[in-house]
């Protein structure tokens, strides 16, 4: 089903909702719950009782797009569609977009040194493992981060020798 390009000459400004859907590859029941959220606008619902579209809903689908590729929630792109209402000059998007932006950098900063933490442990942890002869003994000495301390079967050995 694809985007039907001979629309009557009475709606060459609106679109029906299977037709936006498909424009975008998305599904009718999306473009409703956009709407419902007040991200799309509907007209007046025609003879035949379908919903119009504004074409305007086209920059609209293409901008909830980009956003979500940005890793923005629906919620977070709805303020920029009511912030865009408060300023057309789109000024108050572009710096909440870049607040957007910075917020989520530091947050994926914080992320991959998180993982660089648990992947420097665990390289730590499988050099440990490569020295030692049996899984379930204690590695002794070679334990580089040993936090059972005297309880250790190679301290024992040691200790029962001198």
């Amino acid at each position: 089903m694809g985007y039907d390009k001979n629309v009557t000459k009475s709606y060459t400004e609106s679109l029906k909702i299977g037709d936006l859907a498909a424009m975008f590859g998305t599904t009718v029941r999306t473009i409703r719950y956009y709407e419902e959220l007040g991200l799309l606008r509907s007209d007046d619902r025609s003879e035949g009782l379908h919903r119009r579209y504004p074409l305007v809903n086209i920059i609209y689908l293409k901008r909830i797009r980009q956003l979500k590729t940005y890793g923005l929630s629906l919620g977070e792109i709805k303020e920029f569609f009511d912030l865009a209402e408060q300023d057309p000059t789109g000024e108050k998007c572009r710096a909440l977009l870049i607040q957007k932006n910075k917020e989520k950098i530091e947050a994926q900063r914080t992320v991959l040194l998180e993982a660089q933490a648990r992947i420097e442990a665990l390289q730590a942890e499988t050099e440990t493992l490569e020295t030692t002869s049996q899984f379930f003994s204690c590695p002794g000495s070679e334990c580089k981060d040993c936090s059972i301390g005297e309880y250790c079967e190679q301290n024992e050995q040691n200790n029962s020798g001198d």
